[in-house]
C-alpha cells in the first residue's frame, strides 16, 4: 500500500462548492477559510534576503551560527526560555514540514502512538500516518497511553484558539516524561494571544529547568507575514534535535541561506510583530461582534488568528449559510470529529474584506 492510500483526502478540496457559491456574491468573495497572511512582509526581511542572495555554496542542514543564535536569543527574550546550546536549535523548511515528518524522523513505527489534540491541525494525524504510527486524538494528559512516543500540544491552538494554562502545560510535560515520550509544543501562534498568557514549553516554569525530551516549534509565517519564505525552527533537547539533524542530512532538508539571513533579521525585531498584532486585534474587534449578531457563539479563541464559532448545527450547514453571504469559512470537521458543529473564521483578510464580512453578517 502506497503512502497516498494511507492518508485522508485533502480536506480543502471539499470546500469547492461553498467557495463557488460565496464567489457569486455581488460584492465578491470574502475568504476567511485559510490562515494565510495578507499583509506585507516587513522591509527588513526583504532587505536581508536580497543582501544574502549571492548564495553560491550549500548551506548546512543544522543552519548557520547566526541563525541558531537568533533563535536562541528570541526564545530567551520573548519566551523566557532556558539558555540552549547550539546543538539544541535547528531551522526547518516551514513548520508544516516539521510537523508532518517528525514521527518519521524519530523512527516511530506501528506499535508507537502519536498523541495530539482532539480538535487539531490535520497534519499531526497525517504525520503519524506517514510514519505508520498510531494516531491518538486526546486532550487529557492523564489518559495518554503507555505506548505514546510523541505527544503534540498546540497553544494558542489551531483551530480553537485555546491557550493552555501553566498547570496544563506542566501536566503534559509530566505525562510525557512518565512514558518516555517526546513532547513537541507547537507555538507558532504564540505572538497572538488576546485573553490569556501563553507559555513556551522551554520556560522553566513549565519544565522545572530541564528540557529533556522537550521540543518547541516556532514559525515566522504568522508573526512576520512570511509564510512564503517557509521559515521555521525547532528547539529544545539537544539530544533529540541532533537526531533530527542526523536524519535530515541524508534527506537534504535544508533551509536556503538567504531565507536564514531573513530569519535573523525578523527574529531580531519585535516592532513589526507588534504592528501586525494591532492589525489582527482591530480585525478581531470588528468581526467578533458581527458573528455574535448573526447568531454565532464564540468559544475559546483566547489566541491565534481565528474565531472558533458555532450555531449548534452541523458545521457544513454553517459554512453554507456563510457562503450565501459571500463568506467562506473552514468547517470544523477538517479538524476532527469533536469539531463537527463548529467553523473556523480567520482574521487573515484585508481590513476592507473584514469590514465587508462584518457588514454582511449584521445586515
Amino acid at each position: 500500500m502506497g503512502l497516498g492510500a494511507r492518508l485522508p483526502d485533502f480536506p480543502w478540496d471539499t470546500l469547492s462548492a461553498a467557495k463557488a457559491l460565496a464567489s457569486t456574491h455581488p460584492d465578491g468573495l470574502v475568504d476567511l477559510s485559510v490562515g494565510t497572511p495578507v499583509d506585507p512582509t516587513p522591509d527588513l526581511a526583504r532587505e536581508a534576503l536580497a543582501a544574502a542572495s549571492d548564495a553560491h555554496g550549500y548551506p548546512t542542514v543544522w543552519g548557520a551560527p547566526a541563525t541558531r543564535s537568533a533563535v536562541v536569543g528570541y526564545l530567551a527574550r520573548r519566551w523566557s526560555a532556558l539558555p540552549l546550546p547550539d546543538e539544541g536549535v535547528l531551522p526547518v523548511i516551514g513548520t508544516k514540514e516539521l510537523v508532518a515528518w517528525l514521527p518519521t524522523l524519530l523512527d516511530l513505527r506501528a506499535d508507537d502512538a502519536v498523541v495530539f489534540p482532539e480538535c487539531a491541525y490535520p497534519t499531526y494525524e497525517v504525520g503519524a500516518l506517514t510514519a505508520g504510527a498510531r494516531p491518538v486524538p486526546l486532550d487529557d494528559p492523564a489518559r495518554i497511553p503507555e505506548d505514546a512516543r510523541l505527544i503534540w500540544i498546540n497553544s494558542p491552538a489551531n483551530p480553537t484558539g485555546r491557550i493552555l494554562g501553566l498547570d496544563e502545560m506542566r501536566a503534559f510535560v509530566a505525562a510525557a516524561r512518565d512514558r518516555g515520550a517526546v513532547l513537541a509544543s507547537d507555538e507558532c501562534y504564540g505572538e497572538f494571544a488576546w485573553e490569556a498568557e501563553p507559555f513556551s514549553v522551554l520556560d522553566p516554569r513549565v519544565n522545572d529547568g530541564d528540557v529533556t525530551g522537550l521540543l518547541a516549534v516556532g514559525s515566522l509565517s504568522k508573526r512576520s507575514n512570511a509564510a512564503g519564505y517557509r521559515a521555521g525552527f525547532v528547539a529544545g533537547d539537544p539530544a533529540v534535535v541532533q537526531r533530527l539533524v542526523a536524519a535530515r542530512k541524508h534527506l537534504g532538508m535544508i533551509v536556503p541561506a538567504p531565507i536564514q539571513a531573513a530569519m535573523v533579521a525578523m527574529l531580531g525585531d519585535q516592532r513589526h510583530v507588534e504592528e501586525q498584532r494591532e492589525r489582527y486585534l482591530a480585525r478581531r474587534a470588528l468581526l467578533a461582534p458581527a458573528l455574535r449578531a448573526a447568531g454565532f457563539r464564540i468559544e475559546h479563541s483566547e489566541g491565534s488568528l481565528y474565531l472558533w464559532v458555532t450555531r449548534d448545527e452541523d458545521c457544513r450547514a454553517s459554512v453554507e449559510w456563510l457562503a450565501e453571504r459571500g463568506i467562506l469559512a473552514a468547517p470544523g470537521d477538517f479538524y476532527g470529529a469533536a469539531a463537527a458543529r463548529h467553523v473556523r473564521v480567520a482574521l487573515t483578510a484585508t481590513d476592507e474584506r473584514i469590514a465587508a464580512a462584518a457588514a454582511r453578517l449584521t445586515a
